[in-house]
């Protein structure tokens, strides 16, 4: 057999073992929330303001393998009066192997979420339709980008 699994994590015995490894082994909808007050009903114009928050986090589950979870909270308001509020936990196991302390974060903050982002876009995507709303795509996210942002701003210490 190709892959095979030892006990409830997934192997796969074609990486090498040497170099640095970063391999998918499994992406699922860990947990989502939609919230819509009033439902689609609106008075006036669609023209809401949306706000939208994206974490990373991050579990070993064994020497290899970590589950990282991309959240997406996406909300749409007119005024003061909140129209939706959606929330995606998209996650994935990745089999990470041979990195360092910096690589291994790096990879956590960018080609991981990289990989999931597309997942959970669809998945707000599909909750706010649902909702009875017009279809709400969010912007591509450049993980790359605002990783090197966060390690530019200067860190406060107490």
């Amino acid at each position: 057999m190709d892959n095979e699994t030892t006990g409830d994590m997934p192997v796969s015995p074609t990486l090498p073992d040497s170099g640095a490894v970063i391999a998918l082994q499994n992406i699922y909808l860990k947990d989502c929330s939609y919230e819509s007050p009033n439902g689609p009903r609106l008075d006036g114009t669609w023209n809401p303001q949306i706000n939208l928050d994206l974490q990373t986090n991050s579990t070993a589950l064994g020497p290899d393998v970590r589950e990282v979870v991309l959240t997406v909270t996406a909300s749409a308001k007119l005024g003061e009066v909140t129209i939706f509020l959606v929330e995606v936990k998209q996650a994935g196991l990745f089999i990470m192997r041979n990195l360092g302390e910096d690589e291994l974060k790096r990879a956590i903050s960018t080609v991981c979420p990289g990989v999931l982002f597309p997942y959970a876009r669809a998945a707000v995507s599909q909750l706010v339709s649902q909702g009875g709303f017009p279809q709400f795509l969010l912007p591509p996210v450049n993980f790359e980008a605002l990783y090197a942002a966060n390690q530019a701003q200067p860190t406060v210490t107490n």
